[in-house]
């Protein structure tokens, strides 16, 4: 059995990340002052998740892309590239810089910055699964909070 203690990390521009007790998964809430630094926030808690993102240099970039109907499935699909990038494709991730639009669906154009995976310089931690609906909110009052269950 796996527990994920809660904690929190806060930004300069009162973000955060917090991990929400949850007996076998990561349980996670993200609060940004508008949807596309929630975005931003719900890719680093992936990375975060996963390895230990201040080791990370910014040597290569990458271009990630992903859209949904609702925001719903907007923000299961960009969880779910961010942990393609890491475990699928071996990427490690420093930060991300983040386009969200709407047209007739959510977009979100995204840069990652970072370089190759080194499972010993950046402390790999656990490999998500994959991001679940389950659990999943997202609402927008006096800026934006997402909670999302990423199955370990």
């Amino acid at each position: 059995m796996i527990t994920v203690l809660i904690s929190e990390t806060l930004t300069q521009n009162h973000l955060s990340i917090r991990y929400l007790e949850h007996a076998t998964d990561a349980f996670i809430e993200v609060r940004g002052s508008n949807l596309q630094e929630a975005f931003i926030k719900a890719g680093e808690s992936v990375v975060d998740t996963t390895l230990e993102r201040s080791t990370v240099s910014e040597k290569e970039q990458r271009t990630l892309k992903v859209s949904g109907r609702k925001l719903h499935h907007i923000l299961f699909n960009w969880l779910e590239e961010v942990n393609f990038q890491l475990v699928t494709e071996g990427f490690a991730i420093a930060r991300f810089e983040l386009e969200l639009r709407k047209n007739s669906e959510y977009s979100i154009e995204a840069t990652a910055f970072g370089e190759p995976i080194d499972l010993k310089k950046h402390h790999f931690k656990v490999e998500i699964k994959a991001p679940t609906f389950h659990l999943m909110e997202i609402t927008e009052n006096d800026g934006v909070l997402m909670r999302f269950l990423l199955d370990l």
